[in-house]
């Protein structure tokens, strides 16, 4: 019988925010498979931090620019692949939003209420993340 080491990727996200008509909007795109409503994110590059890491997700999944806040929203994790994924969430106000960006053919975007958004999303710990968004 052979033990599986459990292994943790490390990874970071973001919530795209914009104000709307006076209305906190977040930006959701769908997952890789197309099946599932997620928040940009992914493995935390060596070189970077996991704020300039989220970013650059952010850019390549969903085409948006913007500034990302230092403080830590909070983590969740979940299973891909047989691996635990575990993600730092920032904030990322968003100041562009590009027509073409490298997964624009992957992937679909759309703004939401926050309420939506909590919804949408399958992880306890991300819609417990969103509901804290609400005072903002």
């Amino acid at each position: 019988m052979s033990i599986q080491t459990a292994v943790l990727l490390e990874q970071s996200g973001v919530i795209p925010y914009r104000i709307q008509d006076g209305q906190i909007e977040v930006m959701m795109i769908t997952s890789s498979t197309g099946k599932r409503w997620v928040i940009p994110k992914g493995l935390i590059e060596p070189d970077m931090t996991p704020q300039d890491s989220a970013a650059k997700e952010a850019w390549e999944e969903a085409g948006l620019l913007g500034k990302v806040f230092p403080d830590l929203l909070g983590t969740y994790d979940y299973q891909k692949s047989g691996y635990t994924c575990h993600v730092e969430v920032f904030l990322l106000q968003v100041q562009t939003v590009l027509e073409n960006w490298p997964e624009a053919s992957k992937r679909k975007r759309q703004w939401v209420s926050i309420p939506k958004a909590i919804k949408r999303v399958n992880e306890p710990e991300l819609k417990l993340i969103l509901a804290d968004l609400s005072g903002l």
